[in-house]
């Protein structure tokens, strides 16, 4: 296996384990083990934890930022938007994937509150960058990015608390009427109704 392998499998392995245990709980040792090598070659491909996270953040955010992309490509607006909510779920149904995403937000602010700016000044330029990504692909409309940005946190919020389908915490989102591919229009307009 090549260097460039190996560090694929080492972000690979470093989302699974930072997405269970967070930036802090993680260590380098669990890492390696993950992967298999030991943490002398772990540290010859990345110099410590803070890269690893980094990289691993860095193709997260791009990962999402190209599928979404490429859903909505030459889509108006609206399409887009449709198209991107479909395109979301795939990125989300992996768990290990959400549990990361989720511990990037708060890596940012413990690792800004522990004097490491640049380190949340790079995430937060990453996600800044995702979000115009998606409001370009939105026709800049900010409502429909506030509305594929909004319903997308609180989907992953309520998807890594694990309610299940079914659960009343859902009657407000046509979730999985994208994922079966129903109609959401003709979904939100029989929300509410008895």
């Amino acid at each position: 296996m090549s260097a460039e392998e190996r560090r694929e499998s080492v972000i690979r392995a470093a989302v699974v384990e930072f997405g269970r245990s967070g930036y802090v709980g993680t260590s380098t040792a669990a890492i390696a083990k993950r992967v298999g090598v030991s943490q002398p070659y772990l540290f010859r491909l990345f110099p410590d934890k803070r890269a690893i996270f980094l990289a691993a953040a860095r193709r997260s955010i791009e990962r999402m930022r190209r599928h979404l992309e490429d859903a909505a490509e030459g889509l108006g607006p609206q399409e887009a938007h449709d198209a991107m909510c479909k395109a979301y779920f795939p990125l989300i149904s992996d768990r290990d994937d959400l549990l990361f995403q989720m511990q990037m937000f708060v890596a940012v602010s413990t690792r800004e509150a522990d004097g490491d700016v640049e380190f949340a000044e790079e995430i937060r330029a990453q996600w800044a960058g995702l979000l115009d990504a998606i409001r370009g692909r939105l026709g800049d409309d900010p409502v429909l990015t506030r509305d594929f940005a909004g319903i997308g946190m609180l989907i992953n919020v309520t998807l890594t608390m694990g309610f299940p389908e079914g659960h009343r915490v859902w009657d407000e989102l046509t979730v999985f009427d994208y994922l079966s591919g129903s109609d959401p229009q003709g979904a939100e307009e029989g929300a509410g109704t008895a």
